[in-house]
């Protein structure tokens, strides 16, 4: 199974969690197998409130889940459609949300818990 962090640097699992999917500078990709991790900048960061393009922004990698502090109806949707749970995750470091996420302690966003706003979380 591989995961999707948003977040704040390129610092490998020291990273820390982002607080919003779409506008995050990086995307974190780690595989549960094999413990491998890669960090990719996030292309489209800079869009306008409601124009992500979550799966365009992942360059076409393959994904089970993204793990962020939050994002909205649209992203979570267009996610849900490709197969791919959102999860959220306020704060800590990749390393942090990684042993959570293993751990079963992070909760699902679903379309009801959708941000409104940049400033949900």
């Amino acid at each position: 199974m591989k995961i999707c962090i948003p977040v704040e640097t390129s610092s490998g699992m020291k990273s820390l969690v982002y607080g919003h999917f779409g506008s995050a500078p990086y995307f974190a990709i780690y595989d549960m197998e094999t413990k491998g991790l890669e960090i990719m900048k996030n292309d489209d960061a800079h869009h306008s409130h409601g124009m992500c393009h979550p799966l365009g922004s992942l360059d076409g990698k393959s994904i089970n889940a993204v793990i962020c502090g939050g994002m909205g109806m649209r992203a979570i949707g267009k996610l849900n459609e490709a197969g791919i749970k959102a999860f959220r995750a306020s704060s800590g470091t990749v390393e942090d949300t990684v042993r959570q996420f293993s751990e079963n302690k992070l909760e699902e966003i679903t379309t009801d818990g959708a941000c409104g706003a940049h400033g949900c979380h």
